[in-house]
């Protein structure tokens, strides 16, 4: 099948972008055998190339308005738009979606011994960094991040402005980063 030249394909993909029905069956007609085959050599399966083919096309009817005839050919932007949708059902037949409530019953609910000895020595660091930090102002991150406490009510609570209450959270934050660091 003869190539159709460049300035052919873009005066398609214009009128397309017009819902000329006419020009969309002219471009469907000079270039489904090549989108057909980009969907067919990367999807392998003829049936699933068909039906991505046609996907492929709907595409380039609602798309078409996209095409910068100026920026890239219009044949390298109607391979683009077939490779891109035979990966992207290549994708949607390799990993199918799982209902996560099922997944949920296989979970083990327990944590094995590993991640309850880091989470141990996780919290006695936690707790230890805590503990360094002047004890209204640990008190206040923890019902700030811990308890979900509102910023207003524990400037309240502490009777300070709340800016002030901010500060002080931020400092303590920066605190205990500087004390959890990389653990040795």
């Amino acid at each position: 099948m003869p190539e159709i030249p460049t300035e052919d394909l873009s005066n398609l993909l214009a009128r397309i972008a017009l819902r000329d029905r006419a020009a969309f069956r002219a471009l469907y007609d000079a270039t489904a055998p090549k989108l057909f085959a980009i969907c067919l050599r990367l999807l392998r399966d003829r049936r699933e190339a068909e039906d991505a083919l046609q996907e492929v096309f709907v595409k380039i009817w609602h798309r078409a308005d996209r095409f910068a005839s100026g920026v890239s050919r219009p044949s390298a932007w109607l391979n683009a738009v077939a490779r891109n949708h035979a990966i992207d059902r290549l994708r949607q037949i390799r990993s199918p979606h799982t209902d996560l409530d099922i997944a949920h019953g296989f979970a083990d609910p327990s944590s094995g011994p590993e991640a309850l000895a880091i989470n141990s020595d996780d919290g006695r660091r936690i707790d230890d960094c805590m503990g360094r930090l002047a004890p209204e102002r640990a008190e206040a991150i923890r019902l700030a991040y811990v308890e979900g406490e509102s910023y207003l009510d524990l400037s309240e609570r502490y009777q300070v402005p709340l800016n002030t209450l901010r500060t002080w959270l931020r400092r303590g934050l920066l605190q205990l980063r500087d004390c959890l660091g990389p653990a040795s």
